[in-house]
């Protein structure tokens, strides 16, 4: 199980806001944007001035903000009949340029390094991609752990509170990235493995 589980859940409180939004003219595609500017700004203000530690609580903050536009715009698309192909690419492509911008301010802080954290952005836009790609061959979009956007999103929500608050991180938190990238790994694989076992297809 991994955090995209609970999800139906949390659409369930949106509900009613989602409603009133769709009564105001409010489209899935202007969220969908929304989400995608905020976290560009949100990892470039964060990025030019990652000497200020507490900028980082700003990265916990806006995932769970992001992770509720992300809710809303599909709860819009679906229930209130705003679904377009259109959509459809603004929500992928906009779900990896945010992951990308709100992982890079990461990447100026110890014991973090550049190309660490360009590696998880890397595996990390290959994993959305297979679960995009498994939609091809006539399958459903694949969300499959352990290493799934919510379950990135909550690893690094945890480190900016913890940086944003203690102002640095252990030497031994090193290993984290290279941890991440064994599971990204591992969740491409089942993605893959999944994708074509739906389709009764062997490896």
């Amino acid at each position: 199980m991994t955090l995209y589980d609970i999800k139906p859940r949390f659409q369930s409180l949106l509900r009613p806001m989602v409603r009133k939004m769709a009564e105001s003219g409010i489209t899935a595609n202007q969220v969908t944007l929304a989400a995608a500017i905020g976290s560009i700004v949100v990892g470039i203000i964060i990025s030019v001035f990652s000497q200020i530690t507490a900028l980082f609580l700003l990265i916990p903050l806006w995932m769970f903000i992001r992770m509720g536009l992300n809710a809303v715009d599909g709860m819009l698309a679906r229930e209130f009949n705003q679904q377009s192909h259109l959509g459809a690419l603004l929500n992928e492509i906009g779900d990896v340029i945010s992951d990308a911008a709100l992982y890079l301010p990461f990447a100026f802080i110890a014991p973090f390094t550049a190309a660490g954290i360009a590696v998880i952005i890397f595996l990390s836009t290959l994993t959305e991609f297979i679960g995009v790609l498994s939609l091809t061959i006539g399958n459903s979009r694949r969300y499959d752990g352990p290493m799934g956007k919510s379950d990135r999103a909550l690893i690094f929500g945890t480190l900016g509170l913890w940086i944003g608050i203690m102002g640095s991180f252990p030497n031994w938190l090193f290993w984290l990235m290279p941890v991440m990238a064994v599971l990204l790994i591992v969740t491409f694989v089942n993605r893959s493995k999944n994708a074509l076992k739906e389709s009764s297809t062997d490896l």
